[in-house]
């Protein structure tokens, strides 16, 4: 039996989709076990990476970096999120953004080619791919208006709803930046809660 069998992301992708004991095995051969240090870039823009990683334990963002050198923080992922570069995966193309280790980080590393294979060829994970994709897409499309719609403390109220287990793990200025707000903002909006 594979240590991934075990796993917390495993358990996670089960509360999202049915995925049988042999499914897992299956899904298991093709993963290996990596670890990050804090700070550590996992996707870079411009760059092909070839690989998606299942988050055990830790936490990381996601951002630009604009032409002025500001970053703009785009999402984050913490246990049970799958990592990767849509514009890779999807299009073939290298990625538009970053994705920093904003913790020491465990995850399970696939190749982009055995996850489309998968994908492809085993219709559980095919189910799970799918709804964890609907389920971004549905988190991207309330994100974008919320930013547009609602006022500063409605928005980090609801970040904090849609990013639980982040709101006190990440640095305030990453989660300002998400919010679309100042970190003076920020801070006074914690201070009154």
């Amino acid at each position: 039996m594979s240590p991934f069998t075990e796993s917390n992301f495993l358990d996670i992708m089960r509360q999202a989709a049915p995925i049988s004991n042999e499914t897992a095995e299956l899904l298991a051969e093709h993963l290996q076990p990596v670890t990050f240090s804090k700070h550590e870039m996992v996707l870079k823009a411009g760059v092909m990476c070839k690989y998606l990683w299942m988050i055990e334990r830790g936490s990381l963002r996601h951002f630009w970096l604009m032409e002025d050198g500001r970053e703009i923080n785009t999402s984050f992922s913490v246990e049970g999120h799958l990592v990767f570069s849509m514009d890779e995966v999807y299009y073939g193309k290298s990625s538009e953004e970053y994705a920093e280790t904003m913790e020491p980080v465990e995850a399970w590393r696939i190749s982009v080619e055995d996850m489309n294979f998968l994908f492809e060829t085993n219709l559980e994970l095919c189910n799970w791919g799918r709804i964890i994709h609907q389920n971004e897409y549905r988190r991207l499309h309330r994100s974008h208006k919320e930013r547009l719609t609602l006022t500063a403390a409605e928005r980090y109220r609801m970040f904090k709803q849609q990013f639980p287990k982040v709101h006190q793990r990440a640095n305030l200025g990453f989660i300002a930046s998400y919010l679309g707000i100042t970190q003076s903002t920020l801070s006074r909006l914690r201070a009154e809660e």
